[in-house]
Protein backbone atom coordinates (compact mmCIF):
# COMPACT_ATOMS: atom_id res chain seq x y z
CA UNK A 1 0.00 0.00 0.00
CA UNK A 2 1.41 3.60 -0.70
CA UNK A 3 1.51 6.02 1.42
CA UNK A 4 -0.06 9.23 0.59
CA UNK A 5 2.00 12.69 1.23
CA UNK A 6 -0.50 16.64 1.21
CA UNK A 7 2.08 18.92 0.22
CA UNK A 8 1.17 22.53 2.59
CA UNK A 9 0.48 25.35 0.18
CA UNK A 10 3.07 27.45 -0.40
CA UNK A 11 3.61 30.98 1.73
CA UNK A 12 3.61 34.37 -0.86
CA UNK A 13 6.90 36.13 -0.59
CA UNK A 14 6.04 39.71 1.65
CA UNK A 15 2.55 39.09 2.15
CA UNK A 16 2.59 40.42 5.75
CA UNK A 17 3.83 43.68 4.82
CA UNK A 18 1.28 43.72 2.23
CA UNK A 19 -1.43 43.75 5.49
CA UNK A 20 0.56 46.17 6.99
CA UNK A 21 0.88 48.22 4.39
CA UNK A 22 -2.79 48.43 4.09
CA UNK A 23 -3.16 49.15 7.60
CA UNK A 24 -1.22 52.07 7.32
CA UNK A 25 -2.96 53.19 4.65
CA UNK A 26 -6.03 53.10 6.74
CA UNK A 27 -4.77 54.37 9.55
CA UNK A 28 -3.27 57.85 7.39
CA UNK A 29 -6.76 57.88 5.81
CA UNK A 30 -8.70 57.94 9.13
CA UNK A 31 -6.15 60.97 10.46
CA UNK A 32 -6.74 63.10 7.21
CA UNK A 33 -10.59 62.87 7.82
CA UNK A 34 -9.82 63.80 10.90
CA UNK A 35 -7.55 66.10 10.70
CA UNK A 36 -9.93 67.70 7.62
CA UNK A 37 -12.60 67.69 10.00
CA UNK A 38 -10.79 69.16 12.71
CA UNK A 39 -9.74 71.71 10.61
CA UNK A 40 -12.45 72.49 8.18
CA UNK A 41 -15.61 71.72 9.77
CA UNK A 42 -16.96 73.57 12.46
CA UNK A 43 -19.64 72.15 14.98
CA UNK A 44 -23.12 73.24 14.04
CA UNK A 45 -25.11 72.88 17.19
CA UNK A 46 -26.88 75.46 18.88
CA UNK A 47 -27.06 75.70 22.41
CA UNK A 48 -28.48 78.06 25.23
CA UNK A 49 -26.47 78.93 28.41
CA UNK A 50 -28.23 78.08 31.75
CA UNK A 51 -27.27 81.52 33.41
CA UNK A 52 -29.87 80.69 36.68
CA UNK A 53 -32.08 83.33 36.39
CA UNK A 54 -34.73 84.88 33.77
CA UNK A 55 -33.36 88.36 32.99
CA UNK A 56 -29.44 88.21 33.54
CA UNK A 57 -27.77 91.35 33.46
CA UNK A 58 -24.30 92.32 31.24
CA UNK A 59 -21.95 94.96 31.66
CA UNK A 60 -18.94 95.38 30.29
CA UNK A 61 -18.70 91.83 28.62
CA UNK A 62 -19.28 89.85 31.94
CA UNK A 63 -22.86 88.75 33.84
CA UNK A 64 -24.00 90.09 36.36
CA UNK A 65 -24.47 88.44 39.96
CA UNK A 66 -28.26 89.82 39.89
CA UNK A 67 -30.41 89.78 37.09
CA UNK A 68 -33.32 92.02 35.93
CA UNK A 69 -37.14 92.00 36.09
CA UNK A 70 -39.46 93.32 33.45
CA UNK A 71 -42.67 95.09 34.92
CA UNK A 72 -45.09 96.26 32.24
CA UNK A 73 -42.56 96.27 29.97
CA UNK A 74 -39.74 98.27 31.53
CA UNK A 75 -36.48 97.42 32.80
CA UNK A 76 -35.33 97.10 36.44
CA UNK A 77 -32.60 97.01 37.84
CA UNK A 78 -31.40 95.64 41.28
CA UNK A 79 -29.80 98.65 43.57
CA UNK A 80 -26.80 96.57 43.81
CA UNK A 81 -26.09 96.51 39.86
CA UNK A 82 -26.62 100.21 39.86
CA UNK A 83 -24.18 100.88 42.60
CA UNK A 84 -21.83 98.26 40.82
CA UNK A 85 -21.84 100.33 37.44
CA UNK A 86 -21.89 103.82 39.09
CA UNK A 87 -19.20 103.41 41.48
CA UNK A 88 -19.04 105.52 44.52
CA UNK A 89 -18.79 109.11 42.74
CA UNK A 90 -22.84 108.43 42.45
CA UNK A 91 -23.95 106.59 44.91
CA UNK A 92 -27.73 105.16 45.70
CA UNK A 93 -28.97 105.17 49.18
CA UNK A 94 -32.03 102.63 50.35
CA UNK A 95 -33.09 102.54 53.76
CA UNK A 96 -35.47 99.41 54.50
CA UNK A 97 -36.83 100.52 57.48
CA UNK A 98 -38.86 103.16 55.20
CA UNK A 99 -38.84 102.39 51.69
CA UNK A 100 -36.18 105.29 51.25
CA UNK A 101 -34.51 105.74 48.37
CA UNK A 102 -32.28 108.35 47.41
CA UNK A 103 -30.23 108.82 44.13
CA UNK A 104 -27.90 111.94 44.08
CA UNK A 105 -25.85 113.35 41.78
CA UNK A 106 -23.80 116.64 41.95
CA UNK A 107 -26.48 118.60 40.95
CA UNK A 108 -29.87 116.47 41.69
CA UNK A 109 -31.14 114.29 44.45
CA UNK A 110 -34.22 112.42 43.62
CA UNK A 111 -36.33 111.08 47.00
CA UNK A 112 -38.65 108.10 45.90
CA UNK A 113 -39.96 105.06 47.99
CA UNK A 114 -40.82 101.53 47.12
CA UNK A 115 -44.15 101.29 45.72
CA UNK A 116 -44.65 104.38 45.35
CA UNK A 117 -45.13 106.60 41.91
CA UNK A 118 -45.07 110.27 43.42
CA UNK A 119 -41.14 111.18 44.04
CA UNK A 120 -39.31 114.48 44.72
CA UNK A 121 -36.63 115.72 42.21
CA UNK A 122 -34.50 118.60 44.25
CA UNK A 123 -37.38 120.39 45.93
CA UNK A 124 -40.06 119.75 42.67
CA UNK A 125 -42.70 116.87 42.33
CA UNK A 126 -41.23 113.65 40.07
CA UNK A 127 -43.42 111.57 38.75
CA UNK A 128 -42.84 107.62 38.02
CA UNK A 129 -44.53 105.74 35.34
CA UNK A 130 -43.43 102.45 37.33
CA UNK A 131 -42.61 102.40 41.38
CA UNK A 132 -39.44 100.65 42.57
CA UNK A 133 -40.16 97.58 44.38
CA UNK A 134 -38.83 94.68 46.52
CA UNK A 135 -38.63 91.04 45.36
CA UNK A 136 -37.43 88.27 47.22
CA UNK A 137 -35.33 90.81 49.28
CA UNK A 138 -34.37 92.31 46.43
CA UNK A 139 -34.62 96.15 45.72
CA UNK A 140 -35.07 96.92 42.10
CA UNK A 141 -35.32 100.38 40.54
CA UNK A 142 -36.92 101.80 37.24
CA UNK A 143 -34.79 102.43 34.48
CA UNK A 144 -36.01 106.05 33.56
CA UNK A 145 -34.75 107.73 36.53
CA UNK A 146 -31.30 106.26 36.57
CA UNK A 147 -31.48 107.23 32.42
CA UNK A 148 -32.19 110.86 33.04
CA UNK A 149 -29.68 111.13 36.20
CA UNK A 150 -26.92 109.05 35.74
CA UNK A 151 -27.49 108.51 31.20
CA UNK A 152 -26.91 104.62 32.08
CA UNK A 153 -28.07 103.35 28.62
CA UNK A 154 -30.00 99.45 29.12
CA UNK A 155 -31.36 97.46 25.94
CA UNK A 156 -33.35 94.84 26.49
CA UNK A 157 -33.15 91.77 24.31
CA UNK A 158 -36.31 89.95 24.12
CA UNK A 159 -35.41 86.63 22.47
CA UNK A 160 -32.60 85.81 24.91
CA UNK A 161 -34.36 87.32 28.00
CA UNK A 162 -30.61 89.07 28.08
CA UNK A 163 -30.46 92.83 29.77
CA UNK A 164 -27.42 94.84 28.78
CA UNK A 165 -26.14 97.81 30.64
CA UNK A 166 -24.15 100.65 29.36
CA UNK A 167 -22.82 103.29 31.41
CA UNK A 168 -22.54 106.80 29.99
CA UNK A 169 -19.70 108.05 28.77
CA UNK A 170 -18.24 104.04 27.87
CA UNK A 171 -16.49 103.73 24.13
CA UNK A 172 -17.01 99.99 22.68
CA UNK A 173 -14.97 98.73 19.64
CA UNK A 174 -18.26 97.11 17.17
CA UNK A 175 -18.24 94.92 13.76
CA UNK A 176 -19.98 93.95 11.13
CA UNK A 177 -20.64 90.20 10.74
CA UNK A 178 -19.49 88.62 7.28
CA UNK A 179 -20.72 85.48 6.29
CA UNK A 180 -23.92 84.93 4.53
CA UNK A 181 -24.97 82.08 6.39
CA UNK A 182 -24.04 84.01 9.84
CA UNK A 183 -21.34 84.16 11.74
CA UNK A 184 -20.55 81.94 14.82
CA UNK A 185 -20.66 83.10 18.54
CA UNK A 186 -19.10 80.05 20.05
CA UNK A 187 -18.75 78.49 23.67
CA UNK A 188 -15.06 78.48 23.54
CA UNK A 189 -12.07 79.44 21.16
CA UNK A 190 -12.77 76.30 18.81
CA UNK A 191 -14.69 75.86 15.89
CA UNK A 192 -15.90 72.80 17.66
CA UNK A 193 -17.78 74.68 20.73
CA UNK A 194 -21.43 75.11 20.32
CA UNK A 195 -22.24 78.19 19.65
CA UNK A 196 -24.44 80.22 21.30
CA UNK A 197 -25.66 82.75 18.82
CA UNK A 198 -25.61 83.14 14.79
CA UNK A 199 -25.04 87.05 13.68
CA UNK A 200 -26.50 86.94 10.52
CA UNK A 201 -24.53 88.93 7.73
CA UNK A 202 -24.25 92.77 8.50
CA UNK A 203 -25.48 92.98 12.04
CA UNK A 204 -23.55 94.71 14.50
CA UNK A 205 -21.44 92.88 17.07
CA UNK A 206 -20.07 94.72 20.46
CA UNK A 207 -15.93 93.42 20.94
CA UNK A 208 -15.33 93.55 24.40
CA UNK A 209 -11.98 91.53 24.54
CA UNK A 210 -9.28 89.14 22.23
CA UNK A 211 -8.52 85.46 23.80
CA UNK A 212 -5.91 82.78 21.98
CA UNK A 213 -6.53 84.60 18.63
CA UNK A 214 -10.29 84.99 18.62
CA UNK A 215 -12.41 88.04 19.71
CA UNK A 216 -14.58 88.09 22.62
CA UNK A 217 -18.01 89.56 21.71
CA UNK A 218 -21.82 90.04 22.43
CA UNK A 219 -24.01 89.31 19.47
CA UNK A 220 -27.30 91.53 18.30
CA UNK A 221 -29.40 88.93 20.85
CA UNK A 222 -27.06 89.42 23.86
CA UNK A 223 -24.88 86.28 24.18
CA UNK A 224 -21.53 86.83 24.97
CA UNK A 225 -18.95 84.26 23.61
CA UNK A 226 -15.92 83.95 20.83
CA UNK A 227 -15.94 84.78 17.37
CA UNK A 228 -13.04 84.01 14.63
CA UNK A 229 -11.67 87.28 13.32
CA UNK A 230 -12.13 86.26 9.96
CA UNK A 231 -16.17 85.79 10.42
CA UNK A 232 -16.01 89.60 11.01
CA UNK A 233 -14.87 93.62 9.95
CA UNK A 234 -13.84 96.01 12.20
CA UNK A 235 -16.62 98.75 12.17
CA UNK A 236 -16.94 102.46 14.16
CA UNK A 237 -16.91 102.65 17.92
CA UNK A 238 -19.78 103.21 19.79
CA UNK A 239 -19.64 105.64 22.12
CA UNK A 240 -22.69 106.16 24.84
CA UNK A 241 -23.81 109.33 24.96
CA UNK A 242 -23.72 111.41 28.38
CA UNK A 243 -26.97 113.12 29.93
CA UNK A 244 -27.57 116.41 29.78
CA UNK A 245 -26.07 117.99 32.95
CA UNK A 246 -26.88 121.64 33.79
CA UNK A 247 -23.99 124.08 34.12
CA UNK A 248 -22.23 123.13 36.93
CA UNK A 249 -22.49 125.28 40.33
CA UNK A 250 -19.80 127.63 40.56
CA UNK A 251 -18.69 129.01 43.94
CA UNK A 252 -18.08 132.55 45.31
CA UNK A 253 -14.52 133.44 45.39
CA UNK A 254 -13.51 137.14 45.26
CA UNK A 255 -12.34 137.47 41.42
CA UNK A 256 -8.75 137.59 41.31
CA UNK A 257 -7.95 136.74 45.14
CA UNK A 258 -8.00 134.60 47.79
CA UNK A 259 -11.19 134.12 50.46
CA UNK A 260 -10.44 135.57 53.78
CA UNK A 261 -12.58 134.17 55.93
CA UNK A 262 -13.54 134.62 60.24
CA UNK A 263 -15.28 132.62 62.39
CA UNK A 264 -17.48 134.63 64.75
CA UNK A 265 -17.92 132.47 68.17
CA UNK A 266 -21.57 133.23 69.27
CA UNK A 267 -22.24 131.38 72.31
CA UNK A 268 -25.12 132.72 74.48
CA UNK A 269 -25.17 136.47 72.70
CA UNK A 270 -24.42 138.20 69.65
CA UNK A 271 -21.71 140.57 69.53
CA UNK A 272 -22.58 143.91 69.09
CA UNK A 273 -21.28 144.66 65.66
CA UNK A 274 -20.50 148.28 66.15
CA UNK A 275 -18.01 146.86 68.64
CA UNK A 276 -16.03 145.03 66.41
CA UNK A 277 -14.58 147.51 64.33
CA UNK A 278 -12.87 147.31 60.65
CA UNK A 279 -11.58 143.52 59.47
CA UNK A 280 -9.53 144.92 56.71
CA UNK A 281 -9.26 142.40 53.64
CA UNK A 282 -12.39 139.92 55.43
CA UNK A 283 -14.43 138.89 52.81
CA UNK A 284 -16.63 136.43 54.58
CA UNK A 285 -18.01 135.82 57.82
CA UNK A 286 -19.26 132.61 59.57
CA UNK A 287 -20.86 132.88 62.63
CA UNK A 288 -21.63 129.79 64.95
CA UNK A 289 -25.19 130.67 64.78
CA UNK A 290 -26.86 127.01 64.11
CA UNK A 291 -26.59 124.38 65.88
CA UNK A 292 -28.46 120.82 66.01
CA UNK A 293 -30.41 119.87 69.33
CA UNK A 294 -31.52 116.79 69.31
CA UNK A 295 -32.12 113.27 67.20
CA UNK A 296 -35.06 114.36 65.22
CA UNK A 297 -33.25 117.04 63.20
CA UNK A 298 -34.26 120.09 65.17
CA UNK A 299 -31.84 122.92 64.17
CA UNK A 300 -31.81 125.99 66.67
CA UNK A 301 -30.85 129.51 65.04
CA UNK A 302 -29.16 132.63 66.78
CA UNK A 303 -29.19 134.30 64.00
CA UNK A 304 -28.37 138.12 64.44
CA UNK A 305 -30.35 140.38 61.60
CA UNK A 306 -28.59 143.01 62.87
CA UNK A 307 -25.83 141.61 62.39
CA UNK A 308 -26.74 140.58 58.89
CA UNK A 309 -27.39 143.95 57.73
CA UNK A 310 -23.54 145.08 59.33
CA UNK A 311 -22.00 142.21 57.40
CA UNK A 312 -23.56 142.90 54.02
CA UNK A 313 -22.45 146.82 54.86
CA UNK A 314 -19.26 145.16 54.62
CA UNK A 315 -19.21 144.12 51.37
CA UNK A 316 -18.94 140.78 53.31
CA UNK A 317 -20.65 137.50 52.29
CA UNK A 318 -22.28 135.29 55.23
CA UNK A 319 -21.81 131.69 55.36
CA UNK A 320 -23.29 130.51 58.48
CA UNK A 321 -21.48 127.44 60.83
CA UNK A 322 -24.20 124.22 60.82
CA UNK A 323 -23.09 122.48 64.43
CA UNK A 324 -23.24 118.88 65.59
CA UNK A 325 -23.08 120.62 68.92
CA UNK A 326 -20.16 117.81 69.16
CA UNK A 327 -22.80 115.85 70.78
CA UNK A 328 -22.02 112.05 69.29
CA UNK A 329 -25.61 110.69 70.52
CA UNK A 330 -27.89 112.74 68.62
CA UNK A 331 -25.46 113.41 65.76
CA UNK A 332 -25.89 109.34 65.25
CA UNK A 333 -29.17 109.75 65.31
CA UNK A 334 -29.55 112.37 63.42
CA UNK A 335 -27.83 111.21 60.56
CA UNK A 336 -29.21 107.79 60.47
CA UNK A 337 -32.51 108.45 58.53
CA UNK A 338 -33.19 110.00 55.67
CA UNK A 339 -36.36 111.45 56.88
CA UNK A 340 -34.35 113.37 59.99
CA UNK A 341 -31.35 114.26 57.02
CA UNK A 342 -33.91 115.74 54.88
CA UNK A 343 -35.60 117.90 57.84
CA UNK A 344 -32.26 119.50 58.41
CA UNK A 345 -31.48 120.22 54.82
CA UNK A 346 -35.11 121.71 54.79
CA UNK A 347 -34.48 123.90 57.83
CA UNK A 348 -30.78 125.02 56.37
CA UNK A 349 -32.80 126.01 53.18
CA UNK A 350 -35.40 128.42 55.42
CA UNK A 351 -32.42 129.89 57.83
CA UNK A 352 -30.66 130.99 54.43
CA UNK A 353 -34.23 132.01 52.40
CA UNK A 354 -34.91 134.10 55.55
CA UNK A 355 -31.76 135.74 56.95
CA UNK A 356 -30.02 136.26 53.07
CA UNK A 357 -27.25 133.97 54.15
CA UNK A 358 -24.65 133.16 51.39
CA UNK A 359 -23.23 129.97 52.69
CA UNK A 360 -23.56 127.36 54.98
CA UNK A 361 -20.22 125.91 56.96
CA UNK A 362 -20.38 122.56 58.51
CA UNK A 363 -18.84 121.76 61.74
CA UNK A 364 -19.33 118.58 62.73
CA UNK A 365 -17.25 117.14 65.70
CA UNK A 366 -16.95 114.55 68.09
CA UNK A 367 -18.42 111.88 65.57
CA UNK A 368 -18.45 108.17 65.69
CA UNK A 369 -16.49 106.20 63.13
CA UNK A 370 -19.66 104.50 62.13
CA UNK A 371 -21.51 107.45 61.56
CA UNK A 372 -18.88 107.90 58.92
CA UNK A 373 -20.84 106.82 55.66
CA UNK A 374 -24.23 108.49 56.81
CA UNK A 375 -22.43 112.44 57.21
CA UNK A 376 -21.21 112.10 53.98
CA UNK A 377 -24.56 110.91 52.50
CA UNK A 378 -25.75 113.84 54.07
CA UNK A 379 -23.53 116.20 52.31
CA UNK A 380 -24.54 114.86 49.54
CA UNK A 381 -28.01 115.01 50.08
CA UNK A 382 -27.46 118.22 51.09
CA UNK A 383 -24.98 119.85 48.50
CA UNK A 384 -27.45 120.33 45.57
CA UNK A 385 -30.32 121.64 47.20
CA UNK A 386 -28.22 124.77 48.44
CA UNK A 387 -26.86 125.10 45.30
CA UNK A 388 -30.31 125.10 44.01
CA UNK A 389 -30.77 128.50 46.08
CA UNK A 390 -27.22 129.61 45.67
CA UNK A 391 -25.31 129.11 48.43
CA UNK A 392 -21.82 128.21 49.15
CA UNK A 393 -21.02 124.52 50.90
CA UNK A 394 -18.23 124.26 52.69
CA UNK A 395 -17.20 121.62 55.73
CA UNK A 396 -14.29 121.68 58.22
CA UNK A 397 -12.38 118.96 58.60
CA UNK A 398 -9.54 118.18 61.37
CA UNK A 399 -5.93 117.38 60.28
CA UNK A 400 -5.46 113.66 59.89
CA UNK A 401 -4.66 111.41 62.72
CA UNK A 402 -5.82 108.22 64.19
CA UNK A 403 -8.41 109.42 66.68
CA UNK A 404 -12.03 108.10 66.32
CA UNK A 405 -14.13 110.97 67.04
CA UNK A 406 -12.08 113.53 65.77
CA UNK A 407 -10.30 112.29 62.54
CA UNK A 408 -11.30 109.56 61.36
CA UNK A 409 -14.72 109.78 60.83
CA UNK A 410 -14.01 112.35 58.19
CA UNK A 411 -14.40 110.77 54.48
CA UNK A 412 -11.92 113.58 53.44
CA UNK A 413 -12.05 112.16 49.58
CA UNK A 414 -15.42 111.70 49.35
CA UNK A 415 -16.45 115.02 51.52
CA UNK A 416 -13.87 117.41 49.06
CA UNK A 417 -15.40 115.69 45.90
CA UNK A 418 -18.85 117.22 47.22
CA UNK A 419 -18.24 120.41 48.78
CA UNK A 420 -17.12 123.87 47.45
CA UNK A 421 -14.51 124.29 50.07
CA UNK A 422 -12.69 122.24 52.86
CA UNK A 423 -11.84 124.13 55.67
CA UNK A 424 -8.94 122.58 57.31
CA UNK A 425 -8.72 123.57 60.83
CA UNK A 426 -4.73 123.37 61.11
CA UNK A 427 -4.94 123.75 64.76
CA UNK A 428 -4.25 122.25 68.48
CA UNK A 429 -1.18 120.13 67.74
CA UNK A 430 -0.91 120.42 71.29
CA UNK A 431 -4.16 120.95 72.59
CA UNK A 432 -5.79 122.14 75.73
CA UNK A 433 -5.06 118.55 77.76
CA UNK A 434 -1.85 117.80 76.35
CA UNK A 435 0.11 116.03 78.49
CA UNK A 436 3.35 118.14 76.95
CA UNK A 437 3.62 121.59 76.29
CA UNK A 438 3.93 123.48 73.43
CA UNK A 439 2.38 125.17 69.83
CA UNK A 440 -0.88 125.16 68.64
CA UNK A 441 0.05 124.63 65.16
CA UNK A 442 3.85 124.60 64.37
CA UNK A 443 4.64 125.85 60.72
CA UNK A 444 5.89 122.13 60.06
CA UNK A 445 2.89 120.35 61.49
CA UNK A 446 0.48 122.67 59.59
CA UNK A 447 2.48 122.17 55.86
CA UNK A 448 2.20 118.16 56.44
CA UNK A 449 -1.94 118.33 58.05
CA UNK A 450 -2.98 120.15 54.42
CA UNK A 451 -0.42 118.44 52.45
CA UNK A 452 -1.77 114.93 53.38
CA UNK A 453 -5.19 115.65 52.61
CA UNK A 454 -3.84 116.96 48.92
CA UNK A 455 -1.63 114.05 48.17
CA UNK A 456 -3.57 111.14 50.19
CA UNK A 457 -7.13 112.34 49.76
CA UNK A 458 -6.95 113.64 46.86
CA UNK A 459 -9.01 117.11 47.24
CA UNK A 460 -7.96 119.54 44.65
CA UNK A 461 -5.71 122.64 46.42
CA UNK A 462 -8.11 125.22 44.61
CA UNK A 463 -10.71 124.23 47.48
CA UNK A 464 -8.89 123.85 50.54
CA UNK A 465 -8.68 126.77 52.63
CA UNK A 466 -5.66 126.80 55.44
CA UNK A 467 -7.79 127.98 58.49
CA UNK A 468 -5.30 129.36 61.49
CA UNK A 469 -5.28 130.16 65.16
CA UNK A 470 -5.27 133.56 66.31
CA UNK A 471 -4.69 132.08 69.61
CA UNK A 472 -1.94 130.83 71.77
CA UNK A 473 -1.79 128.61 74.66
CA UNK A 474 0.03 129.49 78.10
CA UNK A 475 1.44 126.24 79.25
CA UNK A 476 1.65 126.07 82.76
CA UNK A 477 4.30 123.93 84.46
CA UNK A 478 6.46 120.84 83.32
CA UNK A 479 5.83 118.48 80.61
CA UNK A 480 3.59 115.00 82.36
CA UNK A 481 1.95 117.55 84.84
CA UNK A 482 1.19 120.72 82.46
CA UNK A 483 -2.15 122.80 82.27
CA UNK A 484 -2.85 125.46 79.91
CA UNK A 485 -5.47 128.27 78.90
CA UNK A 486 -6.10 129.85 75.53
CA UNK A 487 -5.75 133.61 75.46
CA UNK A 488 -5.80 135.85 72.66
CA UNK A 489 -3.22 138.07 70.90
CA UNK A 490 -4.06 141.10 72.69
CA UNK A 491 -3.87 138.79 76.08
CA UNK A 492 -0.16 137.63 75.06
CA UNK A 493 1.12 141.58 73.83
CA UNK A 494 0.01 142.37 77.43
CA UNK A 495 2.11 139.80 79.61
CA UNK A 496 5.27 140.53 77.09
CA UNK A 497 4.95 144.24 78.06
CA UNK A 498 3.90 143.89 81.49
CA UNK A 499 6.63 141.27 82.29
CA UNK A 500 8.90 142.88 80.06
CA UNK A 501 9.96 139.83 78.34
CA UNK A 502 12.15 139.77 74.91
CA UNK A 503 10.61 136.99 72.16
CA UNK A 504 12.78 134.70 70.59
CA UNK A 505 12.22 132.56 67.23
CA UNK A 506 11.73 128.79 67.94
CA UNK A 507 12.98 127.44 64.63
CA UNK A 508 10.98 124.04 65.09
CA UNK A 509 7.44 125.51 65.42
CA UNK A 510 8.86 128.57 63.13
CA UNK A 511 7.17 130.91 65.95
CA UNK A 512 8.04 133.57 68.61
CA UNK A 513 8.61 132.14 71.91
CA UNK A 514 8.75 133.25 75.74
CA UNK A 515 9.11 131.72 79.31
CA UNK A 516 8.87 133.16 82.41
CA UNK A 517 8.60 131.98 85.69
CA UNK A 518 5.39 133.19 87.89
CA UNK A 519 4.81 132.08 91.65
CA UNK A 520 8.57 130.00 90.95
CA UNK A 521 6.13 127.67 87.99
CA UNK A 522 7.81 127.92 84.53
CA UNK A 523 5.29 129.36 82.11
CA UNK A 524 5.62 128.98 78.32
CA UNK A 525 4.07 130.50 74.79
CA UNK A 526 4.45 129.71 71.22
CA UNK A 527 3.06 133.13 70.00
CA UNK A 528 0.86 133.61 67.24
CA UNK A 529 1.61 137.10 65.64
CA UNK A 530 2.27 138.68 62.67
CA UNK A 531 5.46 136.14 62.37
CA UNK A 532 3.01 133.25 62.27
CA UNK A 533 0.57 134.58 60.36
CA UNK A 534 2.36 135.40 57.85
CA UNK A 535 4.85 132.11 57.15
CA UNK A 536 1.01 130.54 57.24
CA UNK A 537 -0.42 132.85 54.53
CA UNK A 538 2.80 132.35 52.39
CA UNK A 539 1.86 128.75 52.94
CA UNK A 540 -1.39 129.23 51.44
CA UNK A 541 0.30 130.97 48.27
CA UNK A 542 2.77 128.18 47.92
CA UNK A 543 0.48 125.50 47.61
CA UNK A 544 -1.63 127.54 45.86
CA UNK A 545 -4.83 127.19 48.07
CA UNK A 546 -8.34 129.05 47.97
CA UNK A 547 -8.12 130.95 50.84
CA UNK A 548 -7.52 131.16 54.92
CA UNK A 549 -9.97 131.17 57.66
CA UNK A 550 -9.03 132.21 61.28
CA UNK A 551 -10.52 130.91 64.79
CA UNK A 552 -11.82 133.11 65.86
CA UNK A 553 -12.49 136.99 64.94
CA UNK A 554 -12.46 137.93 69.28
CA UNK A 555 -9.12 136.23 69.29
CA UNK A 556 -8.06 138.95 67.61
CA UNK A 557 -5.73 142.01 67.37
CA UNK A 558 -7.10 145.25 65.97
CA UNK A 559 -3.47 145.24 64.16
CA UNK A 560 -3.42 141.57 62.41
CA UNK A 561 -6.34 142.09 59.94
CA UNK A 562 -4.05 144.63 57.26
CA UNK A 563 -1.16 141.95 58.33
CA UNK A 564 -3.22 139.04 56.67
CA UNK A 565 -4.67 141.05 53.67
CA UNK A 566 -1.54 142.13 52.69
CA UNK A 567 0.19 138.93 52.87
CA UNK A 568 -2.38 137.69 50.81
CA UNK A 569 -2.51 140.30 48.27
CA UNK A 570 1.32 139.97 48.30
CA UNK A 571 2.78 139.18 44.96
CA UNK A 572 6.33 137.13 44.70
Amino acid sequence: METMYTRAPRRRKGGGAWYTMLFLLFIAAAMAVWFIYMKFIPNQHLTTPDYTMEHPITYQGEVMEQGAIIEKDEVMLPIAAVQQVLGTDEPIYYEAETGSIILTTSNKVLRLKTDALTAQLNQKPYELHIAAKTKDNVVYLPITPLEELYGLKVEYKPDSGIVILLQAGESIQQAKALKSKGSAIRTKTSIHSPILEKVPQGEIIRIWGENKGWLFVQGPEGQLGYMEKGSMQLASIEKVPQPDKEDAFIPWKVLGSKINLTWEAVYEKNPDPASIGTLKGVNVVSPTWLELQDGKGTIKGKIDPTYVRWAHEQGMQIWALFSNGFEPEQTTAALAKADTRFSMIQQLLVFAETYHLQGINIDFENVRTSDKANLVQFVRELTPLLHEQGLVVSIDVTPKSNSELWSLFLDREALGRTVDYMMVMAYDEHWATSPEAGSVASLGWTENAVKRIIEEDGVPSNKIILSMPLYSRIWTGQDGEVKSKAVGMDKVKDIIATKKLTPKFDQASGQNYVEYKEDGVLNRIWIEDATSIQSRVKLMHDLDLAGVATWNRSFQTASIWPIIDEAINKRP
